[in-house]
């Protein structure tokens, strides 16, 4: 039982960016959090392990393992740490993408400091019509992105929503640092990525950033391709509403990316691609260093 309204309504965290694509890619969980449902429960950290750690909010002081089980959930050691880029981030997007299919929406999600990835704009027009965002890699950026604790069916039904678009990698912690708020540093995590390139900057030849205002990204690539303005325009509502609508107008609009010279390959994160039918645990990835104990995951 909480103690207030931990709903993704009263936090303002409900937005879902397939079904509005202009408020893509929606709001990212903003500190260590239990989704379940459409609440977002606070994690207490602890210099511990993620199972180790307190969920708040709650009548009685409950380890974040022991309240998995209680809902017969899988517990962290179970489950598999995915970066998330874009809504994946976003709490009311997950619980969407979970609930539609009577997944249980109950996931860890955790803000961590992830070095030697940057956010951009992928090379094509998602099925809701907007432009996602999509990762690259940048030796020198440090960027805090939340990372999700999902369970393998709640990992299959994720990869069936990024699937052929993006292609899942697997990041290991000694070349791409990940440092959780208790001081851990994950030996390795998932991460999806654009299987279209990412969008450049013409100005610049440099990724364009992603994860900003997708009005104002629309915007701004109407205005740099008349051939966009035709298919898609004169507006980013308009741009939105005729391509979540039209696969082939999604198809014709991605091509001129390409053809405007926009469209940046993506080659770096080919050598960690997983194609492996076994799927690596968070009891798989051990801390990277001696700063937390080695503590057993209890069922």
């Amino acid at each position: 039982m909480t103690t207030k309204d931990r709903s993704l309504a009263a936090l303002g965290l409900d937005d879902v960016p397939a079904k509005a694509p202009l408020t893509y890619p929606g709001r990212p969980t903003p500190e260590p959090s239990l989704l379940t449902g459409d609440e977002l429960l606070q994690l207490d950290v602890r210099p511990l392990r993620l199972g180790e750690w307190y969920v708040e909010e709650r009548q009685e002081q409950q380890r974040l393992d022991e309240a998995l089980a209680g809902l017969g959930q899988v517990v962290t050691g179970r489950r598999h740490p995915v970066i998330s880029v874009g809504s994946n981030a976003s709490p009311g997007q997950v619980a969407h993408k979970l609930t539609r299919l009577g997944i249980p929406a109950t996931v860890p999600m955790v803000p961590v400091r992830v070095r030697g990835i940057g956010v951009g704009c992928s090379g094509h027009i998602s099925p809701a019509g907007y432009v996602a965002g999509t990762p690259y890699v940048d030796r020198a950026a440090e960027t805090t992105l939340v990372v999700a604790w999902l369970d393998s069916t709640q990992l299959k039904a994720v990869d069936d929503t990024e699937f052929p678009d993006y292609r899942r990698a697997i990041l290991p912690g000694d070349e791409f640092g990940m440092t959780m708020p208790s001081g851990e540093r994950l030996g390795g995590a998932y991460i999806y990525f654009s299987a279209h390139g990412v969008l450049a900057d013409p100005a610049t030849g440099l990724p364009r950033p992603g994860g900003g205002d997708q009005s104002a990204l629309l915007a701004t690539l109407l205005a740099a391709s008349p051939r966009l303005r035709d298919l898609l325009g004169p507006d980013p509502a308009t741009w939105v509403l005729r391509a979540g609508a039209d696969r082939d107008l999604r198809e014709q609009g991605t091509l001129i990316f390409g053809q405007e010279g926009w469209v940046l390959p993506q080659t770096e994160f080919l050598p960690y691609v997983d194609d492996s039918p076994v799927l690596r645990l968070y009891d798989d990835l051990p801390p990277l260093d001696d700063s937390l104990p080695a503590l057993p995951t209890r069922p």
